[in-house]
Protein backbone atom coordinates (compact mmCIF):
# COMPACT_ATOMS: atom_id res chain seq x y z
CA UNK A 1 0.00 0.00 0.00
CA UNK A 2 1.56 3.08 -0.60
CA UNK A 3 2.17 5.96 1.92
CA UNK A 4 -1.01 8.03 1.28
CA UNK A 5 -3.22 4.66 1.31
CA UNK A 6 -1.30 4.48 4.55
CA UNK A 7 -2.31 7.37 5.90
CA UNK A 8 -5.88 7.45 4.96
CA UNK A 9 -6.92 4.35 6.06
CA UNK A 10 -5.13 4.57 9.69
CA UNK A 11 -7.62 7.57 10.16
CA UNK A 12 -10.06 4.36 10.43
CA UNK A 13 -8.27 3.43 13.57
CA UNK A 14 -10.17 6.46 15.17
CA UNK A 15 -13.37 4.95 14.28
CA UNK A 16 -12.18 1.98 16.38
CA UNK A 17 -14.46 1.14 19.35
CA UNK A 18 -18.00 3.05 18.60
CA UNK A 19 -17.99 1.75 15.06
CA UNK A 20 -17.47 -1.78 13.60
CA UNK A 21 -14.83 -2.53 10.88
CA UNK A 22 -17.18 -3.32 8.34
CA UNK A 23 -18.88 0.24 9.08
CA UNK A 24 -15.41 1.99 8.82
CA UNK A 25 -15.70 2.41 4.74
CA UNK A 26 -19.23 4.30 5.20
CA UNK A 27 -17.26 7.41 6.63
CA UNK A 28 -13.89 6.97 5.49
CA UNK A 29 -14.77 6.91 1.46
CA UNK A 30 -17.22 9.52 1.47
CA UNK A 31 -14.63 11.89 3.72
CA UNK A 32 -11.94 11.06 1.40
CA UNK A 33 -14.09 12.13 -1.50
CA UNK A 34 -15.04 15.50 -0.05
CA UNK A 35 -11.84 16.41 0.89
CA UNK A 36 -10.69 15.49 -3.26
CA UNK A 37 -13.91 17.84 -4.28
CA UNK A 38 -12.70 20.62 -1.28
CA UNK A 39 -8.78 20.58 -3.23
CA UNK A 40 -10.35 20.52 -6.26
CA UNK A 41 -12.36 23.84 -5.65
CA UNK A 42 -9.33 25.21 -3.33
CA UNK A 43 -7.54 27.26 -6.96
CA UNK A 44 -11.35 28.11 -8.45
CA UNK A 45 -13.11 29.43 -5.04
CA UNK A 46 -13.36 33.07 -6.02
CA UNK A 47 -14.24 32.58 -9.74
CA UNK A 48 -17.53 30.23 -7.52
CA UNK A 49 -18.12 33.06 -5.42
CA UNK A 50 -18.46 35.58 -7.95
CA UNK A 51 -20.87 33.59 -10.75
CA UNK A 52 -22.64 32.39 -7.70
CA UNK A 53 -23.20 36.05 -6.43
CA UNK A 54 -24.24 37.07 -9.75
CA UNK A 55 -26.86 33.99 -10.74
CA UNK A 56 -29.58 32.66 -8.99
CA UNK A 57 -30.74 30.30 -11.81
CA UNK A 58 -28.81 26.67 -10.51
CA UNK A 59 -28.72 25.12 -13.91
CA UNK A 60 -27.07 28.47 -15.31
CA UNK A 61 -24.92 28.51 -12.32
CA UNK A 62 -23.09 25.21 -14.10
CA UNK A 63 -23.31 26.22 -17.32
CA UNK A 64 -21.23 29.16 -16.10
CA UNK A 65 -18.94 27.55 -13.28
CA UNK A 66 -17.44 25.26 -15.92
CA UNK A 67 -16.87 27.60 -18.49
CA UNK A 68 -14.73 29.64 -15.94
CA UNK A 69 -12.96 27.23 -14.18
CA UNK A 70 -13.86 23.68 -16.30
CA UNK A 71 -15.81 22.18 -13.27
CA UNK A 72 -18.73 20.21 -12.99
CA UNK A 73 -19.85 21.05 -9.90
CA UNK A 74 -19.76 23.70 -7.28
CA UNK A 75 -20.42 24.57 -3.79
CA UNK A 76 -22.76 27.22 -2.38
CA UNK A 77 -21.13 27.44 0.87
CA UNK A 78 -17.54 29.24 2.05
CA UNK A 79 -16.56 26.16 4.02
CA UNK A 80 -13.28 24.67 3.75
CA UNK A 81 -11.78 22.18 6.16
CA UNK A 82 -9.68 24.97 8.00
CA UNK A 83 -12.97 26.96 8.62
CA UNK A 84 -13.99 23.97 9.41
CA UNK A 85 -12.03 23.63 12.32
CA UNK A 86 -12.26 27.07 13.13
CA UNK A 87 -15.78 26.05 14.99
CA UNK A 88 -15.11 22.67 16.94
CA UNK A 89 -18.04 23.72 18.53
CA UNK A 90 -20.36 23.76 15.44
CA UNK A 91 -18.34 21.66 13.38
CA UNK A 92 -21.23 18.72 13.51
CA UNK A 93 -23.95 21.40 11.73
CA UNK A 94 -21.26 23.30 9.75
CA UNK A 95 -20.16 20.20 8.18
CA UNK A 96 -23.51 18.98 7.34
CA UNK A 97 -24.29 22.80 5.68
CA UNK A 98 -20.97 21.91 3.28
CA UNK A 99 -21.96 18.59 1.79
CA UNK A 100 -25.40 19.98 1.46
CA UNK A 101 -23.96 22.95 -0.28
CA UNK A 102 -22.68 21.26 -3.27
CA UNK A 103 -25.12 21.08 -6.78
CA UNK A 104 -26.95 18.97 -7.59
CA UNK A 105 -24.59 16.73 -9.85
CA UNK A 106 -23.09 16.10 -6.12
CA UNK A 107 -25.37 13.26 -4.91
CA UNK A 108 -22.85 11.08 -4.08
CA UNK A 109 -23.05 11.90 0.00
CA UNK A 110 -26.45 10.79 0.31
CA UNK A 111 -25.94 7.37 -1.45
CA UNK A 112 -22.89 7.26 1.71
CA UNK A 113 -26.15 8.28 4.11
CA UNK A 114 -23.24 10.64 5.04
CA UNK A 115 -25.19 12.63 7.95
CA UNK A 116 -26.31 9.67 9.98
CA UNK A 117 -22.33 8.95 9.49
CA UNK A 118 -21.59 12.45 10.97
CA UNK A 119 -24.28 12.51 13.71
CA UNK A 120 -22.92 8.87 15.17
CA UNK A 121 -19.09 10.53 15.21
CA UNK A 122 -20.02 13.28 16.52
CA UNK A 123 -21.74 11.24 19.21
CA UNK A 124 -18.81 9.18 20.01
CA UNK A 125 -16.79 11.93 20.27
CA UNK A 126 -14.49 11.25 16.84
CA UNK A 127 -15.97 13.65 14.57
CA UNK A 128 -13.11 16.47 15.25
CA UNK A 129 -10.14 13.69 15.06
CA UNK A 130 -11.32 12.62 11.86
CA UNK A 131 -11.98 16.06 9.98
CA UNK A 132 -8.61 17.66 11.48
CA UNK A 133 -6.72 14.64 10.63
CA UNK A 134 -7.89 14.92 7.15
CA UNK A 135 -7.35 18.23 7.02
CA UNK A 136 -3.67 17.21 7.29
CA UNK A 137 -3.78 15.23 3.70
CA UNK A 138 -3.52 17.00 0.50
CA UNK A 139 -5.81 15.58 -1.81
CA UNK A 140 -5.89 18.61 -4.62
CA UNK A 141 -5.15 17.38 -7.72
CA UNK A 142 -1.48 19.39 -7.80
CA UNK A 143 -0.89 17.07 -5.10
CA UNK A 144 -2.24 13.56 -6.65
CA UNK A 145 -2.79 13.30 -10.20
CA UNK A 146 -6.05 11.61 -10.93
CA UNK A 147 -4.62 7.85 -11.93
CA UNK A 148 -3.22 8.40 -8.14
CA UNK A 149 -6.63 9.24 -6.91
CA UNK A 150 -7.33 6.37 -8.52
CA UNK A 151 -5.40 3.90 -6.90
CA UNK A 152 -6.07 5.38 -3.72
CA UNK A 153 -9.75 4.74 -3.98
CA UNK A 154 -8.87 1.30 -5.17
CA UNK A 155 -6.35 0.32 -2.27
CA UNK A 156 -9.23 1.72 0.53
CA UNK A 157 -12.20 -0.40 -0.93
CA UNK A 158 -9.74 -3.26 -1.00
CA UNK A 159 -8.76 -2.62 3.01
CA UNK A 160 -12.57 -1.91 3.97
CA UNK A 161 -13.76 -5.21 2.19
CA UNK A 162 -10.85 -7.36 4.05
CA UNK A 163 -11.84 -5.80 7.38
CA UNK A 164 -15.73 -6.79 6.70
CA UNK A 165 -14.77 -10.10 5.42
CA UNK A 166 -16.45 -8.87 1.95
CA UNK A 167 -15.87 -9.33 -1.40
CA UNK A 168 -13.36 -6.64 -3.20
CA UNK A 169 -13.51 -8.03 -6.52
CA UNK A 170 -17.51 -6.59 -6.94
CA UNK A 171 -16.27 -3.49 -6.32
CA UNK A 172 -13.04 -2.65 -8.82
CA UNK A 173 -10.75 -4.59 -11.02
CA UNK A 174 -6.83 -4.63 -10.53
CA UNK A 175 -5.31 -1.59 -12.38
CA UNK A 176 -3.07 -3.77 -14.05
CA UNK A 177 -5.56 -6.11 -15.44
CA UNK A 178 -7.65 -2.72 -17.12
CA UNK A 179 -4.17 -1.51 -18.56
CA UNK A 180 -4.13 -4.77 -20.63
CA UNK A 181 -7.43 -4.66 -21.76
CA UNK A 182 -7.71 -1.11 -22.54
CA UNK A 183 -4.11 -1.75 -24.38
CA UNK A 184 -5.70 -4.50 -26.52
CA UNK A 185 -8.93 -2.38 -27.38
CA UNK A 186 -6.86 0.69 -28.08
CA UNK A 187 -4.65 -1.73 -30.45
CA UNK A 188 -7.47 -1.95 -33.18
CA UNK A 189 -7.36 1.77 -33.29
CA UNK A 190 -4.00 3.20 -32.87
CA UNK A 191 -3.68 5.46 -35.85
CA UNK A 192 -7.11 7.05 -35.40
CA UNK A 193 -7.10 7.92 -32.30
CA UNK A 194 -3.58 9.92 -33.07
CA UNK A 195 -5.48 12.46 -35.48
CA UNK A 196 -5.91 15.72 -34.28
CA UNK A 197 -9.17 16.80 -32.48
CA UNK A 198 -10.28 13.09 -32.30
CA UNK A 199 -13.56 12.30 -29.83
CA UNK A 200 -14.60 8.77 -28.52
CA UNK A 201 -17.23 7.19 -26.00
CA UNK A 202 -16.29 4.84 -24.00
CA UNK A 203 -18.73 2.93 -21.98
CA UNK A 204 -18.85 0.21 -18.96
CA UNK A 205 -22.07 -1.29 -18.08
CA UNK A 206 -20.87 -2.43 -14.56
CA UNK A 207 -18.27 0.59 -13.54
CA UNK A 208 -17.73 0.19 -10.16
CA UNK A 209 -15.43 3.18 -8.75
CA UNK A 210 -15.10 4.03 -12.43
CA UNK A 211 -11.63 2.49 -12.75
CA UNK A 212 -12.12 0.97 -16.35
CA UNK A 213 -13.26 4.42 -17.75
CA UNK A 214 -10.46 6.06 -15.60
CA UNK A 215 -7.50 4.37 -16.82
CA UNK A 216 -9.07 4.45 -21.01
CA UNK A 217 -9.32 7.87 -20.51
CA UNK A 218 -5.59 8.47 -18.89
CA UNK A 219 -4.14 6.20 -21.93
CA UNK A 220 -5.95 7.91 -24.41
CA UNK A 221 -4.32 11.33 -23.54
CA UNK A 222 -1.28 9.88 -23.63
CA UNK A 223 -1.36 8.70 -26.79
CA UNK A 224 -3.08 12.05 -28.63
CA UNK A 225 -3.30 15.12 -25.48
CA UNK A 226 -5.96 16.85 -27.88
CA UNK A 227 -8.13 13.67 -27.69
CA UNK A 228 -11.29 13.73 -26.25
CA UNK A 229 -12.93 10.57 -24.52
CA UNK A 230 -16.55 11.04 -23.33
CA UNK A 231 -17.26 8.00 -20.17
CA UNK A 232 -20.59 6.43 -19.99
CA UNK A 233 -21.33 3.91 -17.02
CA UNK A 234 -23.89 2.24 -15.12
CA UNK A 235 -22.96 0.73 -11.28
CA UNK A 236 -25.74 -1.22 -9.34
CA UNK A 237 -24.20 -0.66 -6.38
CA UNK A 238 -24.82 2.55 -4.85
CA UNK A 239 -21.50 3.06 -3.14
CA UNK A 240 -19.22 2.22 -5.99
CA UNK A 241 -21.78 4.53 -7.92
CA UNK A 242 -20.71 7.26 -5.65
CA UNK A 243 -17.14 7.28 -5.71
CA UNK A 244 -17.30 6.51 -9.78
CA UNK A 245 -19.55 9.72 -10.07
CA UNK A 246 -17.25 11.44 -8.21
CA UNK A 247 -14.34 10.84 -10.16
CA UNK A 248 -15.86 11.35 -13.28
CA UNK A 249 -17.10 14.72 -11.95
CA UNK A 250 -13.33 15.35 -10.55
CA UNK A 251 -11.92 15.11 -13.98
CA UNK A 252 -14.51 17.06 -15.60
CA UNK A 253 -16.67 14.46 -17.34
CA UNK A 254 -20.27 14.82 -17.96
CA UNK A 255 -21.00 13.49 -14.17
CA UNK A 256 -24.98 12.59 -15.71
CA UNK A 257 -23.24 9.98 -17.87
CA UNK A 258 -22.59 7.70 -14.65
CA UNK A 259 -26.44 6.28 -13.74
CA UNK A 260 -27.37 4.29 -10.61
CA UNK A 261 -29.29 0.29 -12.20
CA UNK A 262 -29.27 -2.84 -12.85
CA UNK A 263 -27.83 -2.82 -16.57
CA UNK A 264 -29.28 -6.24 -17.02
CA UNK A 265 -32.76 -5.19 -16.12
CA UNK A 266 -32.86 -1.62 -16.98
CA UNK A 267 -30.04 -0.45 -19.73
CA UNK A 268 -30.09 3.54 -18.80
CA UNK A 269 -28.63 4.32 -21.93
CA UNK A 270 -31.24 2.23 -24.16
CA UNK A 271 -30.71 3.41 -27.41
CA UNK A 272 -27.02 4.67 -27.40
CA UNK A 273 -24.01 2.98 -28.88
CA UNK A 274 -20.30 3.65 -27.85
CA UNK A 275 -16.99 3.40 -30.08
CA UNK A 276 -15.82 1.21 -26.93
CA UNK A 277 -17.12 -0.69 -24.12
CA UNK A 278 -15.55 -2.52 -21.47
CA UNK A 279 -16.75 -4.65 -18.39
CA UNK A 280 -15.82 -6.77 -15.70
CA UNK A 281 -18.73 -8.54 -14.31
CA UNK A 282 -19.32 -10.81 -11.69
CA UNK A 283 -18.85 -14.52 -12.12
CA UNK A 284 -20.86 -17.17 -11.40
CA UNK A 285 -24.00 -15.38 -10.01
CA UNK A 286 -27.25 -15.80 -11.08
CA UNK A 287 -29.63 -12.82 -12.62
CA UNK A 288 -32.82 -14.56 -10.82
CA UNK A 289 -33.58 -10.66 -10.13
CA UNK A 290 -33.31 -9.68 -13.49
CA UNK A 291 -35.28 -12.73 -15.54
CA UNK A 292 -38.41 -10.96 -15.48
CA UNK A 293 -37.37 -7.78 -16.70
CA UNK A 294 -34.96 -9.88 -19.74
CA UNK A 295 -37.46 -12.01 -20.90
CA UNK A 296 -39.84 -8.99 -21.01
CA UNK A 297 -37.20 -6.83 -23.05
CA UNK A 298 -36.70 -9.92 -25.40
CA UNK A 299 -40.42 -9.69 -25.52
CA UNK A 300 -41.11 -6.50 -26.43
CA UNK A 301 -37.55 -5.50 -28.58
CA UNK A 302 -37.80 -8.21 -30.91
CA UNK A 303 -34.84 -8.02 -33.13
CA UNK A 304 -33.32 -4.99 -31.54
CA UNK A 305 -32.80 -7.00 -28.46
CA UNK A 306 -29.77 -6.52 -26.41
CA UNK A 307 -29.88 -10.58 -25.97
CA UNK A 308 -29.81 -12.07 -29.56
CA UNK A 309 -27.77 -14.56 -29.03
CA UNK A 310 -30.27 -16.31 -26.75
CA UNK A 311 -30.02 -17.02 -22.69
CA UNK A 312 -27.85 -18.50 -20.59
CA UNK A 313 -28.45 -20.18 -17.34
CA UNK A 314 -30.21 -18.90 -14.56
CA UNK A 315 -27.25 -19.29 -12.47
CA UNK A 316 -24.48 -16.95 -14.32
CA UNK A 317 -25.14 -14.15 -16.11
CA UNK A 318 -21.86 -13.51 -17.67
CA UNK A 319 -23.01 -14.27 -21.03
CA UNK A 320 -25.78 -11.41 -20.64
CA UNK A 321 -23.31 -9.02 -20.41
CA UNK A 322 -21.19 -10.23 -23.25
CA UNK A 323 -24.46 -9.66 -25.67
CA UNK A 324 -25.27 -6.07 -24.32
CA UNK A 325 -21.55 -5.21 -24.61
CA UNK A 326 -21.77 -7.01 -28.70
CA UNK A 327 -25.30 -4.84 -29.01
CA UNK A 328 -23.89 -1.63 -27.38
CA UNK A 329 -20.81 -0.92 -30.08
CA UNK A 330 -21.16 1.98 -32.49
CA UNK A 331 -22.97 0.18 -35.83
CA UNK A 332 -21.07 -0.49 -38.98
CA UNK A 333 -22.00 1.89 -41.05
CA UNK A 334 -21.40 4.64 -38.21
CA UNK A 335 -17.67 3.60 -38.17
CA UNK A 336 -18.05 0.19 -36.11
CA UNK A 337 -17.07 -0.04 -32.77
CA UNK A 338 -15.05 -2.53 -30.23
CA UNK A 339 -15.58 -4.08 -27.06
CA UNK A 340 -13.20 -6.00 -24.49
CA UNK A 341 -14.84 -8.09 -21.35
CA UNK A 342 -13.46 -10.52 -18.85
CA UNK A 343 -14.89 -13.27 -17.91
CA UNK A 344 -14.21 -17.20 -16.52
CA UNK A 345 -13.78 -20.36 -18.45
CA UNK A 346 -17.21 -21.34 -18.52
CA UNK A 347 -18.59 -19.13 -21.87
CA UNK A 348 -15.62 -20.81 -23.62
CA UNK A 349 -17.31 -24.15 -23.72
CA UNK A 350 -20.35 -24.64 -21.59
CA UNK A 351 -23.54 -26.34 -22.56
CA UNK A 352 -24.65 -28.87 -25.37
CA UNK A 353 -24.88 -28.24 -28.93
CA UNK A 354 -28.33 -26.07 -29.28
CA UNK A 355 -27.74 -25.00 -25.60
CA UNK A 356 -28.34 -21.42 -24.38
CA UNK A 357 -24.40 -20.99 -24.11
CA UNK A 358 -23.62 -22.88 -27.26
CA UNK A 359 -26.29 -20.32 -29.14
CA UNK A 360 -24.21 -17.26 -27.77
CA UNK A 361 -21.52 -18.12 -29.05
CA UNK A 362 -23.22 -19.29 -32.31
CA UNK A 363 -24.41 -15.71 -32.52
CA UNK A 364 -21.27 -14.55 -31.71
CA UNK A 365 -19.33 -16.00 -34.33
CA UNK A 366 -21.72 -16.56 -37.26
CA UNK A 367 -21.65 -12.94 -37.07
CA UNK A 368 -18.34 -12.45 -37.07
CA UNK A 369 -17.91 -10.53 -33.55
CA UNK A 370 -15.13 -11.86 -31.71
CA UNK A 371 -12.19 -10.85 -32.45
CA UNK A 372 -9.60 -12.41 -30.08
CA UNK A 373 -9.59 -14.16 -26.85
CA UNK A 374 -6.70 -13.56 -24.13
CA UNK A 375 -6.04 -16.29 -21.08
CA UNK A 376 -4.92 -14.24 -18.35
CA UNK A 377 -2.31 -15.48 -15.51
CA UNK A 378 -4.22 -16.96 -12.78
CA UNK A 379 -3.95 -14.92 -9.24
CA UNK A 380 -5.01 -11.79 -10.75
CA UNK A 381 -7.53 -10.54 -9.28
CA UNK A 382 -8.79 -9.53 -5.60
CA UNK A 383 -11.57 -12.27 -4.84
CA UNK A 384 -10.67 -15.43 -7.10
CA UNK A 385 -7.28 -16.81 -8.62
CA UNK A 386 -9.44 -18.95 -11.14
CA UNK A 387 -8.60 -18.41 -14.98
CA UNK A 388 -9.83 -15.43 -16.77
CA UNK A 389 -9.80 -13.73 -20.19
CA UNK A 390 -10.26 -11.06 -21.99
CA UNK A 391 -12.74 -11.20 -25.11
CA UNK A 392 -12.08 -8.54 -27.46
CA UNK A 393 -15.22 -7.87 -30.18
CA UNK A 394 -15.23 -5.97 -33.12
CA UNK A 395 -18.40 -5.12 -35.68
CA UNK A 396 -15.41 -3.66 -38.33
CA UNK A 397 -12.93 -5.94 -38.43
CA UNK A 398 -9.81 -5.23 -40.77
CA UNK A 399 -9.49 -7.16 -43.57
CA UNK A 400 -6.75 -9.73 -42.50
CA UNK A 401 -8.68 -10.44 -39.54
CA UNK A 402 -12.04 -11.28 -41.03
CA UNK A 403 -13.34 -14.51 -40.24
CA UNK A 404 -10.89 -15.45 -37.75
CA UNK A 405 -10.72 -15.48 -34.02
CA UNK A 406 -7.14 -15.16 -32.72
CA UNK A 407 -6.50 -17.11 -29.01
CA UNK A 408 -3.50 -15.80 -27.37
CA UNK A 409 -2.09 -17.69 -24.21
CA UNK A 410 -1.47 -15.10 -22.00
CA UNK A 411 -0.88 -17.35 -19.04
CA UNK A 412 2.87 -17.02 -18.82
CA UNK A 413 3.49 -12.98 -19.15
CA UNK A 414 3.00 -12.54 -15.01
CA UNK A 415 5.70 -10.60 -12.41
CA UNK A 416 5.25 -11.96 -8.67
CA UNK A 417 3.88 -9.11 -5.85
CA UNK A 418 5.97 -8.86 -3.25
CA UNK A 419 3.11 -9.15 -1.21
CA UNK A 420 -0.26 -10.48 -1.60
CA UNK A 421 -3.08 -8.75 -2.31
CA UNK A 422 -5.82 -11.06 -0.93
CA UNK A 423 -6.21 -13.41 -3.68
CA UNK A 424 -4.06 -11.58 -6.02
CA UNK A 425 0.04 -12.32 -5.74
CA UNK A 426 0.65 -11.85 -9.59
CA UNK A 427 0.40 -8.85 -11.67
CA UNK A 428 1.27 -8.11 -15.72
CA UNK A 429 3.87 -5.45 -15.36
CA UNK A 430 4.55 -2.74 -18.34
CA UNK A 431 6.44 -5.33 -20.28
CA UNK A 432 4.34 -8.29 -19.94
CA UNK A 433 1.50 -6.35 -21.49
CA UNK A 434 3.70 -5.04 -24.33
CA UNK A 435 4.50 -8.41 -24.64
CA UNK A 436 0.75 -9.95 -24.64
CA UNK A 437 -0.52 -6.38 -27.30
CA UNK A 438 2.74 -7.23 -29.50
CA UNK A 439 1.37 -10.86 -29.92
CA UNK A 440 -2.07 -9.47 -30.72
CA UNK A 441 -0.30 -6.58 -33.09
CA UNK A 442 1.33 -9.01 -35.13
CA UNK A 443 -1.81 -11.31 -35.74
CA UNK A 444 0.43 -14.17 -36.89
CA UNK A 445 0.68 -18.49 -35.58
CA UNK A 446 3.01 -19.12 -32.66
CA UNK A 447 3.59 -21.04 -29.62
CA UNK A 448 1.25 -18.37 -27.86
CA UNK A 449 -1.04 -17.51 -30.39
CA UNK A 450 -3.26 -19.07 -32.71
CA UNK A 451 -5.63 -18.13 -35.18
CA UNK A 452 -8.82 -20.25 -36.16
CA UNK A 453 -11.13 -20.00 -38.98
CA UNK A 454 -14.93 -19.06 -37.11
CA UNK A 455 -16.33 -21.79 -38.63
CA UNK A 456 -13.06 -23.96 -37.01
CA UNK A 457 -15.51 -23.93 -33.69
CA UNK A 458 -18.47 -25.18 -34.98
CA UNK A 459 -19.71 -29.05 -34.72
CA UNK A 460 -22.83 -31.17 -35.28
CA UNK A 461 -24.02 -33.43 -32.52
CA UNK A 462 -24.78 -36.44 -34.29
CA UNK A 463 -27.37 -39.05 -32.65
CA UNK A 464 -25.89 -42.41 -33.43
CA UNK A 465 -28.70 -45.37 -33.02
CA UNK A 466 -28.70 -48.86 -32.93
CA UNK A 467 -31.49 -51.67 -33.53
CA UNK A 468 -33.41 -53.14 -30.82
CA UNK A 469 -33.51 -56.62 -30.75
CA UNK A 470 -35.96 -59.32 -29.79
CA UNK A 471 -35.20 -61.98 -27.46
CA UNK A 472 -33.51 -64.65 -30.22
CA UNK A 473 -31.52 -61.55 -31.14
CA UNK A 474 -33.83 -60.24 -34.09
CA UNK A 475 -34.19 -56.97 -34.83
CA UNK A 476 -37.55 -55.32 -34.03
CA UNK A 477 -39.33 -53.25 -36.94
CA UNK A 478 -42.31 -51.00 -37.26
CA UNK A 479 -44.82 -51.66 -39.28
CA UNK A 480 -43.32 -49.71 -42.31
CA UNK A 481 -39.96 -52.63 -41.77
CA UNK A 482 -37.97 -49.78 -40.59
CA UNK A 483 -35.91 -51.28 -37.67
CA UNK A 484 -36.65 -49.61 -34.22
CA UNK A 485 -33.94 -47.91 -32.45
CA UNK A 486 -32.65 -49.05 -28.89
CA UNK A 487 -32.69 -46.12 -26.27
CA UNK A 488 -30.29 -47.77 -24.40
CA UNK A 489 -28.42 -48.02 -27.58
CA UNK A 490 -28.47 -44.61 -28.41
CA UNK A 491 -24.76 -42.63 -28.52
CA UNK A 492 -24.00 -38.94 -29.28
CA UNK A 493 -20.99 -38.12 -31.37
CA UNK A 494 -19.72 -34.27 -32.29
CA UNK A 495 -18.08 -34.06 -35.59
CA UNK A 496 -16.64 -30.75 -36.17
CA UNK A 497 -17.60 -28.43 -38.95
CA UNK A 498 -14.00 -28.87 -40.68
CA UNK A 499 -13.66 -32.89 -39.93
CA UNK A 500 -12.02 -34.18 -42.73
CA UNK A 501 -10.27 -31.02 -43.83
CA UNK A 502 -13.69 -30.03 -44.86
CA UNK A 503 -13.64 -25.75 -45.79
CA UNK A 504 -17.42 -25.21 -46.22
CA UNK A 505 -18.28 -25.45 -42.49
CA UNK A 506 -22.41 -26.42 -42.71
CA UNK A 507 -22.71 -26.15 -45.99
CA UNK A 508 -21.36 -29.41 -46.52
CA UNK A 509 -23.40 -30.66 -43.27
CA UNK A 510 -24.82 -34.03 -45.06
CA UNK A 511 -21.44 -34.84 -46.78
CA UNK A 512 -19.56 -34.44 -43.68
CA UNK A 513 -21.55 -36.61 -41.07
CA UNK A 514 -21.91 -39.09 -43.44
CA UNK A 515 -18.13 -39.47 -44.27
CA UNK A 516 -17.21 -39.22 -40.17
CA UNK A 517 -20.13 -41.87 -39.99
CA UNK A 518 -18.77 -44.65 -42.10
CA UNK A 519 -14.93 -43.54 -41.10
CA UNK A 520 -15.62 -43.56 -37.47
CA UNK A 521 -18.79 -45.21 -36.30
CA UNK A 522 -19.52 -47.78 -38.77
CA UNK A 523 -15.99 -49.70 -38.23
CA UNK A 524 -17.24 -50.82 -34.84
CA UNK A 525 -21.13 -51.04 -34.92
CA UNK A 526 -22.27 -52.11 -38.26
CA UNK A 527 -25.72 -51.97 -37.72
CA UNK A 528 -25.53 -48.43 -36.33
CA UNK A 529 -27.50 -45.73 -38.00
CA UNK A 530 -27.75 -41.15 -37.54
CA UNK A 531 -31.00 -40.37 -36.88
CA UNK A 532 -30.75 -36.47 -38.87
CA UNK A 533 -33.79 -35.40 -37.58
CA UNK A 534 -31.83 -35.08 -34.21
CA UNK A 535 -28.77 -33.43 -35.33
CA UNK A 536 -28.30 -30.30 -33.36
CA UNK A 537 -25.63 -27.37 -34.12
CA UNK A 538 -23.02 -26.11 -31.57
CA UNK A 539 -20.03 -24.02 -30.91
CA UNK A 540 -17.67 -24.21 -28.29
CA UNK A 541 -13.87 -22.49 -28.41
CA UNK A 542 -11.53 -25.07 -26.31
CA UNK A 543 -8.96 -22.50 -25.20
CA UNK A 544 -6.74 -24.68 -23.51
CA UNK A 545 -6.55 -27.91 -25.64
CA UNK A 546 -4.73 -25.53 -28.55
CA UNK A 547 -1.90 -24.51 -26.03
CA UNK A 548 -1.45 -27.99 -24.19
CA UNK A 549 1.80 -28.94 -24.38
CA UNK A 550 2.60 -32.37 -23.76
CA UNK A 551 5.28 -33.28 -20.65
CA UNK A 552 6.43 -36.71 -20.48
CA UNK A 553 6.77 -38.74 -17.14
CA UNK A 554 9.63 -38.51 -15.43
CA UNK A 555 11.64 -42.01 -16.15
CA UNK A 556 11.15 -44.79 -14.11
CA UNK A 557 14.86 -45.45 -13.03
CA UNK A 558 14.86 -41.82 -11.55
CA UNK A 559 11.53 -42.50 -9.69
CA UNK A 560 13.16 -45.60 -7.74
CA UNK A 561 16.71 -43.63 -7.45
CA UNK A 562 14.43 -40.85 -5.69
CA UNK A 563 12.19 -43.60 -3.64
CA UNK A 564 15.31 -45.47 -2.37
CA UNK A 565 16.91 -42.29 -1.45
CA UNK A 566 13.88 -41.43 0.29
CA UNK A 567 13.29 -45.12 2.10
CA UNK A 568 17.07 -44.75 3.40
CA UNK A 569 16.60 -41.26 5.24
CA UNK A 570 13.56 -42.59 7.08
CA UNK A 571 15.45 -46.02 7.80
CA UNK A 572 18.22 -44.19 9.19
CA UNK A 573 16.05 -41.62 11.04
CA UNK A 574 14.13 -44.94 12.65
CA UNK A 575 17.90 -46.09 13.85
CA UNK A 576 18.17 -42.50 15.52
CA UNK A 577 14.98 -42.74 17.38
CA UNK A 578 15.49 -46.62 18.61
CA UNK A 579 19.32 -45.40 19.93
Amino acid sequence: MSSLGTFVWQIADQLRGPFKPHQYGDVILPMTILRRLDGIMTAHREAIAEVLAGTENDDLREVRIRQQTGLGFYNTTSWTFPRLLGDPEGLQANLVDYISGFSKSIDVFDRFKFEDQIEAMAESNRLLLVVHRFADVDLSPDALPNAAMGDLFEELIRKFAEASNETAGEHFTPRDAIRLIVDLLFAGDDKALANEGVVRSIYDPTAGTGGMLSVAEEHLLEMNPDARLRLYGQEINPQSYAICKSDMIAKGQDATNIRLGNTLSDDLFAGQHFDYALSNPPYGVDWKASQAAVKAHIQDAGERSRFPGGLPPISDGQMLFLQHLATKMRPVHEGGGRAGIVLNGSPLFTGAAESGPSQIRRWLLENDLVDAIVALPTNMFYNTGIATYVWLLDNAKPAERIGTVQLIDGTRFWSKLRKNLGQKNREVSAKDRAEIVRLYDEHVEQKHSKIFRNDEFGYWTITVERPLRDEDGEVVRDRKGNAKPDPKLRDTENVPFTWGGNDQGEAARDAVIQAYFEAEVLPHVEDAWVDAAKTKVGYEIPFTRHFYEYVPPRPLEEIDAELNQLVGEIMELLREVER
